[in-house]
């Protein structure tokens, strides 16, 4: 049975850098992404064929499930863009780490003795490396931070989390502080450890029964990636709600309101 590894092998070594498996296919998805948002931009027209109206369908149904969110078109339009970035690449990244060929074509790892010759994976499912779950979550909470100060403005942003105003808002500010870091490590395991016990379990199922058994586990993991895809870019744009909301106003707003309606 092949080597199972929860760190992505190396593939190539310059200098310092060192060129895993998992970046390499990561590049290519990547490369599709950017491949395939040329071709629809110059494809686009007044009036739309088979292939833009479903993607503009895809579209609407996909910010009609912001607006239930951020309760508001305009904010939808405006954080849409990051949203779906995240969910295509990430969706695109678990989908083709499924293709035949990947993790089952192999080549020497990179800095391999002679006598010690090890094959490894020429290439890895991108979200299978912590690395990249890492680096996308890193990204993700960055737009939310970048987001938040962008509505709210830099002083009225910190003071959610850096506040004198008496210790127990200097207590929760702190905690909501604590929060945001929280928050990378959560996005990065979830991901990760989803994706990569479903690569350890169609590698088992692989080698102890080879042929039609695979099908089924394979089928649950297309649809576990587009579950996790679909979670990862969720928690995104709830994280970015909470950024761009001002607290003190919705307070006071959420209090007005209970006042009126006692009164009524």
């Amino acid at each position: 049975m092949p080597e199972i590894s929860i760190k992505a092998e190396p593939i190539l070594e310059l200098g310092h850098f060192v060129f895993s498996n998992s970046y390499l296919l990561s590049l290519i998805v990547f490369i599709i992404l950017l491949a395939m948002a040329f071709t629809l931009r110059r494809k686009i027209a007044l009036v739309p064929g088979k292939l833009q109206s479903v993607f503009e369908l895809l579209t609407e149904q996909f910010l009609g499930l912001m607006d239930g969110l951020l309760g508001d078109r305009r904010k939808s339009e405006k954080y849409f863009p990051v949203v779906a970035t995240v969910f295509l690449f990430v969706l695109v990244s678990n989908w083709i780490g499924l293709f035949p060929g990947v993790g089952s074509v192999l080549i020497q790892e990179a800095g391999s003795h002679t006598e010690e010759i090890k094959m490894i994976p020429l290439l890895r499912a991108p979200a299978a490396d912590l690395n990249f779950t890492v680096a996308l979550a890193l990204v993700a909470m960055l737009f939310v931070q970048f987001f938040g100060i962008l509505a709210l403005g830099f002083k009225k942003y910190a003071n959610k989390f850096f506040t004198l105003k008496n210790p127990i808002y200097t207590f929760v500010g702190l905690l909501e502080l604590l929060s945001e870091f929280v928050k990378i490590v959560s996005f990065s395991f979830r991901l990760f450890g989803n994706v990569f016990a479903g690569e350890v379990l169609l590698t088992i199922v692989s080698v102890l029964v080879p042929y039609a058994a695979p099908l089924p586990f394979l089928f649950l993991e297309t649809f576990v990636g587009f579950i996790q895809a679909f979670i990862f870019s969720m928690l995104t744009l709830v994280f970015i709600a909470m950024s761009v909301t001002d607290h003190e106003e919705e307070h006071e707003n959420h209090s007005a309101q209970l006042a009126v309606n006692s009164e009524q």
